[in-house]
């Protein structure tokens, strides 16, 4: 029980605890009495009171947390379920519609046709296409976020880069972009080789789509050591982006620069690929500068 003092002089009441220990004492060899000693132990009383409180909201919050990744753990599975049954009912729609289109253009020589019909029948053969593409990238979007651990070795960047790089061989034509390559001797991952050659096409690729018409187009790729992990690095001097969009680049269908096709999946599949293996991406950009891209890929 606590121990109520009154403060005369400020007319306050003080709540204080003390511990008593007893010890007999005796006069002429007999017991006389009994001394009892009053240790203050409000200080510790209201610690243990504190951290006792202290724990009770970390087990509700704990509890909130766990209740919390109980929903986000349903709502992802409930996402795959959506992303695979979609693409999944849409392709024989849309392998219909091509077929139809198909016949239709078979039944219609060019000869027999005019230059309007033609063009809108390129329009709908794109649109197919596009369409098709957006159901394979929602299947790889199914896939890598069920795959875990996907086998890893190590992988030489430089190697892979030269592939890509052949590649996208017409659009680097077209572009006349120059790319400069400054890849250290280490320049080697443990990492997926499939997914390594995703993560550096898109960057490439994503570089030479997004360059800015009005002056020529000059690509960095490059890598570094910092700490645990070996940085790839895509620069550019493109069209950059703007500071408000960049919370939301890595996010699945998000799009920026409407006259480029695209689906706005490709970040999405390199981060979760990279974070898959326990790294990172990062990008710093500067609309009308230019971008530049970090791959962190632990060692």
């Amino acid at each position: 029980m606590p121990l109520l003092i009154y403060d005369s002089a400020h007319g306050t009441t003080t709540e204080t605890y003390f511990d008593f220990t007893y010890q007999a004492y005796q006069q002429q060899g007999q017991t006389a009495g009994i001394s009892v000693f009053a240790h203050d132990v409000t200080e510790q009383v209201l610690a243990r009171r504190q951290v006792q409180t202290l724990n009770e909201r970390l087990q509700a919050t704990n509890e909130e947390l766990r209740l919390l990744n109980q929903q986000l753990t349903h709502s992802n599975l409930d996402l795959d379920n959506f992303i695979y049954t979609a693409s999944h009912d849409l392709r024989a729609p849309i392998t219909n519609i091509e077929g139809l289109l198909h016949t239709l253009t078979a039944e219609m020589p060019a000869g027999q046709r005019s230059e309007e019909i033609s063009y809108i029948l390129e329009l709908m053969q794109d649109s197919v296409e596009r369409f098709k593409s957006t159901i394979e990238q929602l299947t790889d979007v199914t896939r890598l976020r069920q795959e875990q651990l996907p086998t890893a070795t190590l992988v030489n960047i430089r190697e892979v880069l030269l592939a890509v790089q052949l590649d996208l061989a017409p659009l680097i034509h077209d572009t006349g972009a120059r790319i400069t390559r400054q890849l250290t001797d280490y320049a080697s991952v443990v990492f997926s080789p499939k997914n390594l050659r995703s993560v550096l096409y898109n960057l490439l690729s994503n570089a030479l789509k997004y360059h800015c018409p009005h002056r020529p187009l000059q690509i960095t790729i490059s890598t570094r050591r910092q700490n645990e992990f070996l940085v790839l690095e895509v620069g550019d001097n493109g069209l950059g982006l703007p500071e408000n969009s960049r919370d939301r680049l890595f996010g699945m269908f998000q799009r920026f620069h409407s006259h480029v096709e695209g689906t706005g999946i490709g970040l999405y599949m390199v981060r979760k690929m990279v974070e898959n293996a326990g790294g990172r991406l990062e990008v710093s950009s500067q609309e009308g500068i230019g971008s530049l891209f970090s791959v962190y890929f632990r060692q």
